[in-house]
C-alpha cells in the first residue's frame, strides 16, 4: 500500500482554510448587501444611485457565488482549485478596473479602502494557496 505525502493528506495549512472560510463568508455577506442594501452602499460611498439597480444586484449575486466557491475550495481544495483561480482573477481584474474609475474621478478616493479590504488584500494569500494546490494536483497526476 502506497502512503500519501503529508501535503497530499492535508492540502491546506490551517491558515489557508481559515482565510478561505473568512473570504467565503465575507463575500456571501457583501453580495447579500449589494442585493438588498444597495441604497446604503451608494450613500456610504457618496456615489449617486443609478436609475437601474439590476447590474449592481447581479454583481452582488456573483460576489455571493464566489463566496460559496471559496467555501467549496476550503472543503475540497484540490478538486475545487479552479474556483479559487477564477476568484483570484476576478479580484485582480476588478481591482484594476475600479482603480481606473478612481483615477478618472468617476469613483471617489474613499472607495480605495473598500477595494483594498474586499479584493486586493486577498491576492497574495490566494496566489500562495493556488501555487500549493496546483503543485499538489500535478504531483497527484
Amino acid at each position: 500500500m502506497e502512503t500519501m505525502p503529508t501535503d497530499q493528506a492535508k492540502p491546506l495549512l490551517p491558515w489557508m482554510t481559515l482565510l478561505l472560510r473568512f473570504a467565503g463568508t465575507f463575500n456571501v455577506l457583501a453580495g447579500l448587501s449589494m442585493i438588498v442594501f444597495y441604497h446604503e452602499g451608494f450613500k456610504m460611498l457618496g456615489v449617486p444611485k443609478p436609475e437601474l439597480i439590476l447590474p449592481v444586484q447581479v454583481m452582488g449575486i456573483l460576489v455571493g457565488l464566489f463566496g460559496v466557491g471559496y467555501h467549496l475550495v476550503a472543503s475540497n481544495p484540490i478538486e475545487n482549485r479552479n474556483l479559487l483561480m477564477l476568484g483570484f482573477w476576478s479580484k485582480a481584474l476588478s481591482s484594476v478596473a475600479a482603480m481606473a474609475y478612481v483615477f478618472s474621478g468617476k469613483l471617489p478616493w474613499g472607495f480605495v479602502p473598500v477595494l483594498f479590504f474586499s479584493d486586493v488584500i486577498y491576492l497574495p494569500p490566494f496566489y500562495v494557496i493556488l501555487r500549493r494546490l496546483y503543485r499538489l494536483a500535478a504531483a497527484r497526476d
